[in-house]
């Protein structure tokens, strides 16, 4: 009896062994066949779209509202009424889960709304293939505002987006050039506010060219001479001064009299507008450079060594005299 006792007792667990193996083999056999399945719907499923341009900027939420706090807090906060919240929605509505090819203005029309305020008069600062340089000027002299200066281009300048119709919503990898199609999120948006910055100048404005570019220094199908130049305000500007500047040490291809010039002023005075043109406009210096080092010139990345004569300068308190050293930025000639 022990022995056959002890027998059924061996038989039990070899059975209870086996069921054991037979369940977990089935479990891992489930467990790869949904893996399986998968990928393979992944890979049937929708892919995100592949484009030439770089893709989202990481992040971009942080980097939006970031900004956005910090010019309605810190630099003009005047403005600190502006729901950057809201503003962040409205330009994530704009363009997520959407084919970045097919944005309308329309899209863009509440994040308009929300994010616009007024331009002081006198203060429109327009610009054309003078990228680096002007805002270098703005950045020094509280004077003038470019489009980048406003709410709006302060929070998208230097920063990309774009949306696609497969999950996340939102294309990290890449988005569609202007070449690839014209109605990308960023060509939209830059039309956009471009439109209502001209819109909103008043007064005298001013807009800042290259005369050393080939090609000319006006050109039709740029920003400013396709959207921005139409959309100034006769009834509002009452004057454009055109600044002409040039390279140092460059071709000097254009001056104000130049025939990209000519068909500017054409146009403006076509809209009545009161027009100015100088070369190399002198008050573009930059205050402090001191002397024996070599310093990069702004607008193109060519480097000089700099001499300059040494001049005292008189600030509002006395005790705040330093001595200083000034070159005209463009024409390094030595202010008096």
């Amino acid at each position: 009896m022990p022995f056959q006792q002890g027998s059924a007792r061996t038989r039990q667990r070899t059975v209870l062994l086996v069921g054991i193996v037979v369940l977990l083999a089935a479990l891992v056999l489930a467990v790869v066949l949904a893996s399986l399945l998968t990928r393979r719907e992944q890979e049937d499923g929708p892919k995100m779209l592949k484009w030439k341009d770089r893709g989202t900027t990481k992040n971009l939420q942080e980097v939006v509202l970031g900004r956005c706090y910090n010019y309605v807090t810190a630099r003009y906060p005047e403005l600190g009424n502006k729901d950057c919240l809201k503003i962040w929605d409205s330009l994530k509505h704009a363009f997520i889960y959407k084919n970045p090819c097919n944005i309308t203005s329309e899209d863009y029309q509440p994040l308009m709304e929300l994010a616009s305020h007024p331009i002081p008069c006198n203060k429109s600062l327009f610009w054309s293939k003078t990228n680096d340089l002007v805002h270098r000027y703005t950045k020094s002299n509280q004077n003038f505002l470019t489009l980048e200066d406003t709410l709006l281009g302060y929070m998208a300048d230097r920063v990309s987006w774009c949306g696609d119709p497969s999950a996340p919503g939102i294309n990290y990898e890449s988005c569609p050039k202007r070449s690839e199609c014209e109605s990308n999120p960023g060509s939209v948006f830059w039309k956009m506010a471009s439109k209502m910055f001209a819109e909103a100048a008043c007064g005298v404005v001013q807009v800042m060219l290259n005369g050393s570019v080939e090609a000319g220094a006006f050109g039709s199908s740029s920003i400013f001479g396709s959207i921005e130049i139409f959309n100034l305000n006769p009834d509002r500007v009452s004057a454009v001064h055109i600044w002409l500047m040039h390279d140092i040490g460059g071709p000097q291809s254009e001056s104000c009299s130049g025939h990209s010039i000519k068909r500017l002023k054409s146009i403006l005075e076509e809209r009545n507008f009161k027009i100015t043109c100088e070369d190399n406009y002198r008050k573009m210096e930059t205050p402090v450079i001191k002397p024996g080092r070599r310093h990069k010139h702004m607008g193109h990345g060519i480097w000089l060594n700099i001499e300059a004569k040494r001049r005292w300068l008189t600030f509002q308190d006395e005790e705040e005299k330093s001595l200083v050293w000034i070159v005209c930025v463009y024409s390094l000639t030595i202010l008096p």
